[in-house]
């Protein structure tokens, strides 16, 4: 059995080195999240754009009405319809956030509880997702695991999806800076694809339930 050491030097030793590396690694992480931030050497791809972040884009269904308000039809690529945030019922969020985010209220974009609690839930072969709303947002509106984002080390994939989580995480801290926690829940319901052609809440609430999203309760 090692025994411990009991040379006060040593001792200084061994903490001095544990500190060090510590300090080591925090650098490291500090200067790979600058290094992706600039794009440095076109390693890493580029990132979306403060423009891009104060003014996000969605494609928008063009509705066609008659002069008696009667909808005649619909015009889109992506079947979409925008809603404000009065719109949408409080149980259809709460719901929404109790699945998805729990601690959407608490984080600034990132969860780091939920990041923690990733490696125990693998280690009992359970898998567990960890990214937040604003992540999901990073992801849906600004379309960051598009190829036109990637960089020279992005040919190779396990380094493609770690550079692809550092960018949603950096543009989801981004977002929380620019935008209220309605805001972002409003941008992300109506960014979302929910399948068969139905994107964002409004479309969605009428495709598969036949309401408005006020009238959804959970």
């Amino acid at each position: 059995m090692a025994k411990l050491p009991t040379n006060s030097v040593q001792v200084r030793k061994i903490i001095f080195y544990s500190w060090a590396s510590i300090a080591g690694l925090f650098a490291s992480l500090i200067l790979y999240v600058l290094l992706v931030q600039i794009n440095f050497l076109y390693l890493f791809g580029e990132m979306p754009t403060f423009e891009k972040l104060e003014n996000p884009k969605n494609e928008v269904a063009s509705q066609l009405y008659s002069e008696d308000k009667v909808l005649l039809g619909k015009y889109f690529r992506e079947n979409r319809i925008p809603v404000e945030y009065e719109e949408i019922s409080p149980l259809f969020i709460n719901t929404l956030l109790a699945t998805e985010d729990a601690r959407f209220y608490d984080h600034s974009g990132i969860d780091l509880k939920g990041l923690m609690a990733i490696v125990p839930s693998l280690m009992v072969g359970k898998k567990r997702g960890s990214s937040t709303i604003s992540q999901q947002l990073a992801k849906n509106l600004f379309d960051t695991r598009d190829e036109k984002y990637d960089g020279l080390l992005s040919k190779l994939p396990l380094v493609r999806t770690v550079i692809i989580k550092t960018k949603e995480w950096l543009t989801a801290i981004k977002i929380e800076r620019s935008y209220t926690k309605e805001e972002i829940l409003t941008m992300y319901l109506n960014a979302v694809d929910f399948g068969s052609n139905a994107y964002g809440v409004q479309v969605a609430s009428q495709t598969f339930f036949g309401k408005k999203p006020m009238e959804l309760t959970y």
